[in-house]
């Protein structure tokens, strides 16, 4: 599906990360990988972790919601490999306060925090990667969201609100870009085990609900993100633009 597209995936961790089952997916459906990550320290150990993607590179973007920095690094990948078709969004944070106290104390440095960096963040790329040309025609831009953006999640807390101001952005985004002729989508994944996932209060409980009320039965993995991300990054969704789609094995549409 995306055999020689160039897709940049921002905010890659480590293997367990839902980006590098995105990564794998793209990887396996012929794309060429861009990474970015933060911090120079972890330079060797982000290296190491892409060796399985051959010929892909990596960048350092240390804050993902900086004007100054996101156009240094997009101008420097523009300049090493050329225009890209694709952009995958997974980057989020919440101080850990926010996250474990009840919402109604998020503090306004923890409120701004979270939607500055899970949110404003997709805003931002969108609009350097359009403002120095960065994407080729029908490019596709992606971003990653969750099921406490609709509903209230014990714990998920201000992150909720950061992915409901993530969500809302990508619709008006779909229709600025849409005029010239890129789209842009979401995909809303079920709970997995992944390090920012830790943060969650009583995390492994929402592992076993989902198990037992989902239509499916099982928790989503990673590598199953991937290939609904692949979908969306090719062609073969080009009519699809401003969803929000759900990969979650129908937990989503239970009433309770």
């Amino acid at each position: 599906m995306l055999k020689n597209k160039k897709i940049l995936i921002m905010g890659i961790r480590n293997k367990w990360s839902i980006a590098f089952g995105i990564a794998k997916a793209a990887y396996e459906n012929g794309a060429n990988l861009i990474f970015t990550y933060m911090g120079e320290e972890n330079k060797d150990k982000i290296e190491e972790l892409i060796l399985e993607f051959k010929g892909s590179s990596a960048y350092v973007l240390d804050d993902a919601s900086n004007d100054k920095y996101v156009k240094e690094t997009f101008e420097k990948i523009k300049n090493e490999n050329g225009k890209i078709d694709g952009i995958v969004h997974a980057i989020a944070h919440a101080n850990t306060d926010d996250l474990h106290n009840d919402f109604i104390y998020t503090s306004k440095e923890g409120y701004l925090h979270a939607v500055d960096v899970s949110a404003y963040s997709f805003v931002l790329a969108a609009r350097t990667a359009i403002n120095i040309d960065l994407l080729n025609e029908n490019a596709s831009l992606l971003t990653l969201t969750y099921h406490g953006s609709t509903k209230v999640l014990d714990g998920y807390n201000i992150m909720g609100v950061a992915k409901a101001a993530l969500e809302s952005s990508v619709r008006y985004l779909a229709e600025n870009l849409g005029k010239q002729g890129k789209r842009v989508n979401a995909i809303s994944a079920g709970p997995i085990k992944t390090l920012s996932a830790k943060g969650i209060k009583n995390f492994s409980s929402i592992l076993t609900v989902v198990e037992q009320k989902a239509p499916i039965h099982r928790n989503v993995t990673a590598i199953q993100v991937g290939n609904v991300a692949s979908f969306l990054l090719s062609e073969m969704s080009d009519a699809i633009t401003g969803q929000i789609i759900y990969a979650d094995n129908g937990y989503n549409i239970m009433g309770a």
